[in-house]
């Protein structure tokens, strides 16, 4: 079964260290991307793609620094993308998904361990699907390296990213008919 990200229910969220010791939250506003997935719900294959210039962090100042050739250049590298390599079971709707995620054309695997719903019937009769996806990347990895060392060694912006990912898509062929 074929599946579209619904952009309005999916958030691509993140979470970085500020000095060391704060926790910077963040998230891009616009993703698409489809899902492929077996009769009984199990997933196949996931290709999604994010507008890097859609990050934001609450704050205009930092969000502009985000998009600059500092980190994303967004106006270069307008997409970030991820393509599942693998789909591995983990038992009852538990999965971790092997793909590679390609920012500022710097292409690297990844896997994130993702739980996911089983479809339902939405009050219009459309029928949707749920995931939920965590995992942890180094920005560096993506040749992220703008970075600025405080007085007792603390980075001023940390190098762990902390992915959390919400998706819900709506069945290609329901969304089409409707």
């Amino acid at each position: 079964m074929n599946w579209n990200l619904d952009s309005s229910h999916t958030t691509v969220a993140f979470a970085v260290k500020h000095m060391g010791f704060f926790t910077v939250r963040g998230q891009f506003k616009k993703v698409t991307g489809t899902v492929s997935t077996d009769e009984q719900g199990v997933p196949r294959q996931i290709s999604v793609s994010i507008e890097a210039a859609s990050i934001e962090t609450g704050d205009a100042q930092r969000d502009a620094h985000l998009r600059s050739p500092d980190f994303l250049d967004a106006e270069q590298y307008p997409q970030i993308r991820f393509e599942s390599s693998q789909i591995e079971a983990l038992g009852g709707n538990k999965y971790k998904i092997h793909g590679n995620l390609t920012i500022r054309d710097t292409t690297r695997p990844v896997a994130l361990e993702a739980e996911v719903s089983p479809a339902i019937k939405d009050p219009w009769g459309l029928t949707r699907i749920g995931a939920t996806a965590t995992g942890v990347i180094n920005r560096k990895d993506w040749g992220l390296t703008w970075y600025q060392v405080l007085e007792f060694g603390a980075l001023l912006v940390g190098e762990e990213v902390k992915l959390n990912i919400e998706v819900e898509a709506v069945a290609a062929q329901a969304e089409a008919a409707a």
